[in-house]
């Protein structure tokens, strides 16, 4: 193969590595986030450790995209929590219009260094959400703070965990009408 040949088969390969570099970037960032708690990404969990000593407080935030038609709020502003213990707290959406909406909720913990520790057993957040006109519910979030946010130099200090919701709406792809 000729000197341009080999420059041309490379360029091909290395467009088609950074192409394939492109799409892989989104989930190995989102692993990345949720193996070290960057950002304040929570991680997900199938139980709970079991309740350690001391006690950390726990806020509750809400927001709504202005786009989606809900009011959406934590039924509790703030909780005391032992390490360790799994707890639930609810949120409360209410659909404000006549017609079903449906909304995601995206969600962060600060400060951003407790995020490896705050893991979430069972959430709305994990899957859409669709509210028939005038529907309230209640959505639970069963969650557990690590014991070992004690134990690392850079968390041990923290006593107040905020776990902030932000609901958007979900296009449906049908043209308006």
């Amino acid at each position: 193969m000729s000197p341009k040949g080999r420059t041309a088969l490379f360029l091909v390969l290395l467009v088609f590595g950074m192409t394939g570099l492109a799409f892989a970037s989104v989930p190995l960032y989102r692993l990345f986030c949720q193996v070290t708690g960057i950002n304040g990404t929570t991680q997900r969990a199938d139980s709970a450790p079991g309740a350690a000593a001391g006690q950390v407080s726990v806020r509750f935030d809400a927001n709504i995209n202005s786009a989606l038609p809900w009011r959406f709020k934590p039924v509790e502003d703030r909780v005391s929590i032992a390490p360790g213990a799994r707890t639930q707290v609810m949120y409360k959406a209410t659909n404000l219009t006549a017609r079903a909406t449906t909304g995601t909720a995206t969600f962060n913990v600060s400060p951003a260094s407790a995020g490896k520790y705050f893991s979430k057993i069972e959430c709305f957040c994990f899957s859409e959400q669709t509210l028939k006109g005038g529907q309230s519910v209640d959505m639970p979030v069963i969650f557990f703070v690590d014991p070992r946010l004690r134990e690392d130099p850079d968390t041990r200090h923290i006593d107040e965990i905020t776990l902030s919701y932000t609901f958007y709406p979900v296009e449906s792809g049908k043209a308006a009408s």
